[in-house]
């Protein structure tokens, strides 16, 4: 079995510099209390990610996937469901079938919000390393109340895809 990000942490195996993301993410997690390991830059994400030191899950609903883009090579489990945006009751359970509770997870949203608080319940879970995604794929709003102009992963030009 290929070893996991989890794995490869605790034998050494991950760079140098991805470890000072993941420690220093997780020191500014403590200091702000958070119930969850901690937050990173989309650049940092894409680091851990394509070094495969971490799983990508994308949270946002298949619907913006599918519309507005999305990671290659990136899971899904959508933290909201139906026409209603209600929480999915099988979150935890869906991202059980996609990570393990060791490994070192980063969830994406639209702006880092969603994620955000998807990585407290998979905290609540029993998840030791969930990570957000600050900003997210789109960003925040700007004066103009729209996205995508002065941060998130698509305005850093990292990689996506569209269908």
């Amino acid at each position: 079995m290929p070893p996991t990000p989890s794995t490869l942490q605790d034998h050494g195996a991950i760079a140098p510099e991805l470890l000072a993301i993941l420690e220093a993410a997780r020191a500014a997690a403590r200091a702000s209390n958070l119930g969850y390991a901690g937050g990173v830059r989309p650049d940092e994400a894409w680091a851990l990610f394509s070094n495969h030191a971490a799983k990508l899950i994308d949270v946002r609903t298949g619907e913006e996937r599918k519309f507005v883009g999305h990671v290659p090579g990136s899971g899904h489990v959508a933290w909201q469901i139906g026409a209603a945006l209600l929480p999915n009751p099988r979150f935890t359970l869906e991202l059980g079938k996609l990570a393990g509770k060791h490994d070192t997870i980063l969830l994406l949203c639209r702006s880092g919000k969603r994620s955000a608080t998807a990585a407290e319940a998979a905290g609540r879970a029993g998840y030791t390393n969930v990570f957000n995604v600050l900003e997210g794929f789109e960003g925040d709003l700007d004066a103009d109340q729209q996205r995508g102009a002065s941060n998130g992963w698509r305005h850093a030009g990292l990689p996506w895809v569209q269908d």
